[in-house]
This record gives structure tokens, sequence and C-alpha cells, in this order.
């Protein structure tokens, strides 16, 4: 295969595994971020102590981090299908994306805010601050930095969980190499294909440790 014929293939499948991330990526975080902190809030001692409900959080969200991404992905399609109306192409894979991640997200959101300041934690308790107030003022703040690398630790992960479901019908990269690099034996496309998702990965973990980088002297001026 030439690289006229590589390229508009490599462009497509870059385009869709970039949508696929991206849009994953934001539903993840929006889920991800307050089953987290949920998970502080109501363990022993938090402002929201309640230990049931920690126990069933927890339950959740291991049994959604210990499942193969390939199995949840197939496990899913009625309920993408309900969702998207089909389970096929990079918008549907949108959903099983997002529902693999918000899981492993959340653990890492977690311990970034387990990691905040226990003295200003009960500071702000102590002149009354509340839920609210605690999660903007104190956790989101101080954590930043290291939510920021567990973001850019997740969207890695979405890469690799987009490459996978090219496998049933995802589009992306991970499509392309199936179908061009692997039952076509091109092996030069395959290649090429690697070289794109590790660009795609260096990328974003240049960019996410720029941020974090940032974050912290600005944390240390302050």
């Amino acid at each position: 295969m030439s690289w006229s014929e590589m390229q508009p293939l490599l462009t497509q499948g870059t385009y869709d595994t970039l949508y696929m991330v991206l849009w994953s990526t934001l539903v993840t975080v929006a889920g991800g971020l307050p089953l987290g902190i949920l998970l502080v809030l109501t363990d022993k001692g938090g402002l929201l102590q309640n230990r049931i409900l920690n126990k069933i959080i927890g339950v959740i969200v291991n049994i959604g981090r210990s499942l193969p991404f390939i199995i949840l992905l197939i496990f899913l399609i009625p309920v993408t299908t309900f969702v998207v109306g089909t389970f096929i192409g990079p918008t549907a894979m949108i959903v099983p994306l997002a529902i693999g991640a918000i899981p492993f997200f959340a653990r890492l959101v977690e311990t970034a805010v387990r990691e905040v300041d226990h003295g200003l934690v009960e500071a702000v308790q102590s002149m009354g601050g509340g839920v609210p107030t605690l999660i903007w003022k104190v956790f989101l703040p101080q954590a930043l930095p290291s939510l920021v690398a567990g973001v850019t630790t997740t969207v890695i992960t979405l890469v690799g969980y987009s490459a996978m479901a090219g496998a049933v019908g995802g589009e992306g990269l991970g499509s392309k190499a199936i179908t061009y690099g692997f039952q076509r034996f091109e092996t030069g496309f395959m290649i090429a294909t690697v070289v794109v998702l590790i660009a795609i990965v260096t990328v974003i973990q240049l960019v996410g440790d720029g941020v974090v980088r940032l974050l912290a002297r600005r944390g240390r001026t302050a």
C-alpha cells in the first residue's frame, strides 16, 4: 500500500479516534469526578459519612475496573443501542468508553482528594464550611495538579480502549489497523498506525505533564 493510499485512511482513523476520546473523556470526567469525591465524603470521618453507601459505590467501582474492556464493550451493546440507536461507529463507542473509564477515573480522583492536607480540611470544617465549600474551596483547588495527572492517565487509557473498540465496529485507528493492516497483511500500514497512536499518546502525556508542572509551580508561589 502506497503512502497516497494510506494517508486518507490514517487521517480518518485519527479523526475518529480523537472524536471518541474527546467526548468519552468529557463524560468520564463529568461522571468520575463527583463519584470519586463522594467516595471520600462518605468514608469514615467524612463530612457525609455513610459506610453503607460508601461500600456500595466502592463495590460498583471495583466491578467496573475489574472487567476487561473488550468484554464490557460486548456486554454493553444493548445499552449502547438503546442510548445511541446503534452499536457501530465512533459516536456509539462513546457510551462503552465512558462507562469503562468512569470507575478508573473515580479511583484516581479519590486518591488525589485523599492527598489534600487533612489539617486544611479540618480548619474549613471548624469554621462552619459545608460540603460545597469543602469541595470548591479545598478539594478541587488543592488536588488540581493530581486531578490533571489523573485526567492525562485516563485519556491515554481511553486511546487504548478506542483501539480495542475497533474490533467491534468502533472505527478509529484500531479498526483501520485490523481491516487494512491485519486482515489484508499490510505490515507497512500496521506500522504506520502504531506510529500515529504512539504520537497521539506522547503529545497527550507531554501536554498533561506540562499543565501539572505549571499548576504545581503556581501552587508553590501562591
